[in-house]
């Protein structure tokens, strides 16, 4: 990217950003891994804390994405490129499964056993994506650092 798009976007709210974009990610992957023992082990406590852990993830995920929201679609309008715009959808994408998860995790006991492991691959799925093309994007363009 050039240097015009750097000067337009704010430094807080890239560091803002930087701290809390990377947090929900963790959550989700945990959550996730908690389902899958869950699924397993038929334990109540495994399903509990996914549940817990989605709910973590998605009221990390509600700033960053604000920040993107109006990084890309607001501020810099006509400078976002076609890749900063799918990385939004895709981790918009992400969070209205992570939100149907939380759902799914409000069920009665094992109820939520498929669906949830499901959601939840899915979230993780679209994140990773999501990612994997803003580091793609980085480093064809060689800036390592997300604006």
């Amino acid at each position: 990217m050039n240097s015009l798009v750097i000067s337009r976007r704010s430094v807080v709210a890239n560091a803002i950003y930087g701290l809390l974009n990377p947090m929900p990610f963790g959550f989700f992957v945990a959550a996730l891994v908690f389902d899958v023992i869950y699924a397993g082990s038929a334990d109540l406590l495994w399903g509990k804390g996914a549940a817990w852990l989605i709910v973590f993830g998605l009221l990390l995920a509600v700033v960053p994405r604000l920040i993107n929201l109006a990084q890309v679609w607001v501020t810099s309008r006509f400078v976002a490129t076609r890749l900063d715009k799918f990385d939004f959808w895709l981790n918009l994408l992400a969070i209205a499964a992570a939100i149907v998860n939380a759902f799914v995790h409000s069920r009665d006991a094992y109820a939520m056993v498929p669906a949830s492991v499901w959601l939840s691959a899915c979230t993780v799925t679209l994140l990773s994506i999501g990612h994997l093309v803003v580091a793609v994007q980085h480093a064809t363009s060689g800036n390592f650092v997300h604006e």
